[in-house]
């Protein structure tokens, strides 16, 4: 009776984990940990399931999130989750729309920038609809504190630019455009897609070229984006149009290995606010599995 009750409450976990550490695959540890813990427990002695599952996944989260600060630091430039597909198990429960809103970069980085019992109580009440005498078992702390730690979270939140946490409604187009511009190798085309403010961050991982810190400004990354694709170019580079993390993105294919990964962020004048690129190897391999559709990339090209 473990495995079945587990294996319905898993999505849920991992979508939680994935959240709360920034990491595909220390999210699968962590379920990968709970399952360990939930199959040596006794089932009847259990009211709940799902939140006593709900209850050590979050610890497991919190003491990972402490060991994990040393690694971190050592972390060559910029630390980005892994991207994640549409069809990921760390998306969510399908039908959970508010979910998904919560794996874009923009909120992950936000996310990251709360204190790891602030992280853990936003989720579970704002994502998750736990309620705070749950929060208060699971954290350890009274419903006061906790609704505070929520109310402080949400304050937080508040004041990040809201271009790096909304949806684009013109995914589609707005990757096209990138991938016409990006084409016709013309620099002024590319930075009219631009917001003036742009940023552009890119995880190498110290496995590849990227740069150290953000790149902000429409004009210096459109033109490191050209510089980009003239390189990609002579490797005979494919571009495959694909969701990560919720947002519009595309996917750089030389041959049958991934190259990198971008994900789009538009502001409200559906210009381009930021460029997410993945192009630590380490970061992309569970992305490998899906085909290069070449359809796509004429179709994008049209």
């Amino acid at each position: 009776m473990h495995l079945p009750v587990f294996m319905e409450h898993r999505s849920r976990l991992l979508a939680l984990a994935y959240r709360m550490l920034g990491s595909r695959a220390d999210a699968q540890d962590v379920v990968q940990d709970a399952w360990l813990r939930w199959s040596a427990c006794k089932l009847d002695e259990l009211d709940q399931p799902a939140a006593y599952l709900t209850r050590i996944t979050t610890h497991l989260c919190l003491d990972k999130l402490r060991s994990a600060q040393a690694r971190r630091e050592q972390y060559i430039g910029i630390c980005l989750p892994e991207p994640l597909s549409k069809h990921d198990d760390c998306v969510g429960p399908e039908g959970r729309a508010e979910q998904a809103q919560l794996v874009s970069y923009g909120w992950l980085l936000a996310l990251q920038r709360l204190g790891p019992l602030e992280r853990a109580a936003f989720l579970l009440r704002e994502v998750f609809d736990v309620d705070y005498a749950e929060i208060s078992q699971i954290v350890q702390r009274s419903p006061l504190a906790c609704r505070q730690l929520v109310s402080r979270s949400k304050r937080r939140l508040q004041q990040e630019p809201s271009s790096l946490l909304s949806q684009p409604n013109n995914a589609e187009t707005l990757s096209k455009a990138f991938i016409a511009a990006l084409e016709s190798g013309n620099t002024d085309e590319l930075a009219k897609l631009l917001a003036e403010d742009v940023t552009y961050m890119a995880d190498g991982g110290g496995q590849a070229s990227a740069l150290l810190a953000p790149l902000t400004g429409a004009r210096p990354v459109s033109r490191l984006i050209q510089g980009i694709w003239r390189n990609a170019k002579k490797s005979q580079i494919k571009l495959q149009i694909q969701v990560i993390n919720g947002m519009p993105g595309i996917l750089f294919w030389q041959q049958d290995r991934l190259y990198m990964s971008v994900a789009i962020a538009s502001n409200h004048a559906e210009k381009i606010s930021a460029l997410y690129v993945m192009r630590n190897p380490n970061k992309l391999t569970h992305l490998v599995d899906q085909p290069c559709k070449l359809a796509e990339l004429s179709q994008a090209q049209q």
